[in-house]
């Protein structure tokens, strides 16, 4: 260990693979401000930490083992789908149904963790070769940069909740975003991206624009049935409580 504080290439490394984790960080702050921003305070900064953390350690993963992973065909079409349902259910608002307070809040810390995970597992996919190529088949190196980025994707998310909360438009937006990352996902797969860049290389604008407006339309739809679902529930519980 003392050898590598005194070398250059591993510092060289080190700088590149910090810098390529602060140009991914922006997807996986998207996601954990997405999935806990309707928590409470206290539960909302334990998501923030746990989601940090656990995206850390899920890429150091992948990184190990990504030249055989990246080699399944259809993988990144499977992933593409799954971001495009995770961001179109960080539309929908959570059901406010009445119950065990406690146990609720803790459904939801769970369900926020459990899909920022989810989420940031996909997107890794796109991520692991460039930092795996940085840190030059080094897990020391790979483990210290990504373990430096935790503050970074913590700090980005705690703001984009605040922001979230006061520009709700910025929620839409970053489902949207979601919605385009699955795009690029899909035309770079390993089974279909070869044919697409063959013979339908306009599918590497259209689709990312897509994913987002598909993304967007089937979120609202969603969210605007589930008010509808709430508002029709509340009438009828006035009505019970008049007939009182």
């Amino acid at each position: 260990m003392q050898e590598l504080l005194f070398d250059q290439a591993f510092w060289i490394a080190l700088i590149q693979i910090i810098g390529i984790d602060i140009v991914l960080s922006g997807d996986n702050a998207v996601v954990i401000a997405l999935a806990a921003r309707s928590l409470p305070d206290a539960q909302r900064k334990q998501a923030v930490m746990w989601g940090s953390s656990a995206a850390v350690v899920m890429r150091v993963v992948l990184t190990i083992v990504a030249a055989e992973l990246l080699q399944l065909p259809l993988l990144k079409v499977v992933g593409a789908v799954l971001l495009v349902w995770i961001a179109v259910q960080l539309l929908v608002p959570e059901d406010e149904a009445e119950g065990d307070g406690a146990r609720l809040a803790g459904a939801g810390l769970a369900a926020a963790i459990k899909t920022i995970m989810i989420a940031d597992l996909v997107m890794s996919m796109d991520n692991v070769v460039a930092i795996a190529g940085a840190s030059k088949g080094s897990v020391v190196l790979l483990v210290i940069g990504l373990a430096l980025s935790i503050p970074l994707v913590v700090f980005s998310s705690t703001f984009l909740m605040k922001v979230m909360e006061r520009f709700p438009v910025v929620i839409t937006g970053g489902a949207a975003l979601l919605g385009f990352v699955a795009g690029e996902m899909a035309v770079s797969d390993l089974w279909f991206g070869p044919w697409i860049n063959t013979h339908a290389a306009w599918l590497h604008s259209v689709l990312p624009v897509a994913g987002a407006v598909l993304v967007v339309l089937v979120g609202k739809l969603l969210a605007a049935r589930a008010h509808a679902r709430e508002a029709g529930r509340e009438s009828v519980e006035l009505d019970l409580g008049k007939a009182r």
